[in-house]
């Protein structure tokens, strides 16, 4: 009988040990999560910063932005568009007269993303992208993704950006005359300046942007 309990005891003791450790690991790992990375010191940037790091980090805020706003507004609310029907008889220089629908917003950014880029690159932009562009995305789906492979674009252009090439000349449709650095500045102008539309779609329509969100959550990578 003694053995018996020194084996059931042994086994026992055993079973537990392993949950245990599990346990601590499991609170150190949730520790870590709950603990931010710590932002690095202009000085440390400074240390490490180049043309293409200065301007991807300020896009890369603007891309969360407009992604997640895009993902906020419900796909019923895509065909939204402020003031229905008081600019039709406007004749701006460019873009449409009538106030953009939010998955107009959404395609405008897109295309003009890719636009910019193939500037940036010295390759043919897509046209019309004041007046929708030519790509067929229409559900929310389809802008969601034509959105996303836009900024994956913009983020390759702008890592090919340096020293040596940022005064460059860039002619072409969107923003030329310009200089690549000049362009790369175009670029996170024009999505900050789309993300304020935006905004405002989403709060007349009962929705707190993500971005402003006391925790704001991560975007998609596959829709």
């Amino acid at each position: 009988m003694k053995r018996k309990t020194i084996v059931t005891l042994a086994l026992a003791v055993s079973s537990f040990a392993p949950l245990g450790y599990s346990q601590e690991q499991k609170a150190e790992q949730t520790a870590q999560k709950e603990t931010p990375p710590r932002e690095p010191s202009a000085s440390e940037l400074s240390k490490r910063e180049t043309v293409s790091s200065a301007f991807l980090r300020g896009m890369k805020y603007q891309e969360y932005q407009i992604r997640s706003a895009a993902e906020a507004m419900p796909e019923e609310k895509y065909v939204y568009r402020p003031a229905e029907g008081k600019f039709k008889n406007e004749k701006p220089e460019f873009g449409p007269a009538e106030v953009r629908t939010f998955a107009e917003q959404v395609k405008h950014v897109a295309c003009a993303n890719f636009a910019f880029a193939a500037e940036l690159d010295g390759q043919k932009p897509p046209e019309a992208c004041d007046k929708g562009g030519p790509s067929p995305a229409k559900s929310k789906k389809e802008l969601l993704i034509y959105l996303r492979d836009s900024f994956g674009a913009i983020r390759s252009s702008l890592n090919r950006l340096d020293a040596k090439n940022m005064f460059e000349p860039i002619e072409g449709p969107y923003a030329g005359p310009n200089t690549r650095l000049g362009l790369a500045t175009v670029i996170v102008w024009h999505a900050a300046d789309h993300y304020g539309q935006m905004t405002l779609y989403l709060r007349m329509n009962g929705i707190v942007p993500p971005a402003s969100r006391p925790d704001p959550p991560p975007v998609q990578d596959k829709y």
